[in-house]
């Protein structure tokens, strides 16, 4: 008896659920208004996205021979007694493009790295991945994403590979945070 007790109650309480939620008369309507505006706003934001990246000057050069630019770059580091600082990514990146464009507009960063650095852009990008160059590097966009940053020492040995994101501030990055890592990661001496 408790069993058709039980059985009858979770029937009827099933039915009532059913029958709740069929007539709610708003229900289908919410969905589609949240689903209508979510949309929008992606393509909005994608536009945005494109349009700046426009704007954004492109540093990477799919034709570029990265191995003999670098192989010059750890020649003439040794002469001017500077580390190499290589931001792998593409001009197919928004925040690559974010963080050459920061580092070029402020005065500050810029300085830094002039003065310490010889700065490359290594490309990664269906028509050139760099493979055997990402690959001395232990394929850090693979582990990080883009951009990644490689620093060298004056004789061309890696001696930090970062991440972006802990950069990131909103849309763009900490000056504080980025002047960190280029401060740290200068010649010593």
């Amino acid at each position: 008896m408790k069993k058709l007790t039980l059985i009858a109650f979770l029937g009827l309480s099933t039915f009532a659920f059913s029958q709740d939620v069929k007539n709610s008369p708003d229900k289908g309507k919410q969905k589609t208004a949240l689903i209508v505006p979510t949309e929008q706003k992606e393509l909005d934001a994608k536009k945005k996205a494109a349009e700046e990246k426009a704007k954004l000057p492109k540093p990477y050069n799919p034709k570029a021979d990265a191995q003999a630019d670098i192989k010059k770059l750890v020649a003439q580091a040794k002469k001017e007694g500077k580390n190499i600082m290589i931001q792998a990514g593409g001009n197919w990146c928004i925040w690559c493009l974010r963080f050459n464009n920061f580092v070029q507009e402020s005065p500050d960063l810029k300085g830094i790295v002039d003065k310490n650095f010889l700065y490359y852009h290594l490309n990664f990008s269906p028509d050139n991945k760099n493979e055997k160059v990402f690959a001395q590097y232990d394929n850090p966009g693979e582990k990080y994403g883009y951009p990644v940053f490689i620093v060298l020492d004056q004789n061309g040995k890696m001696i930090k590979v970062q991440q972006s994101d802990v950069f990131e501030e909103g849309k763009g990055y900490s000056s504080e945070k980025v002047k960190e890592f280029f401060n740290t990661w200068k010649p010593k001496g």
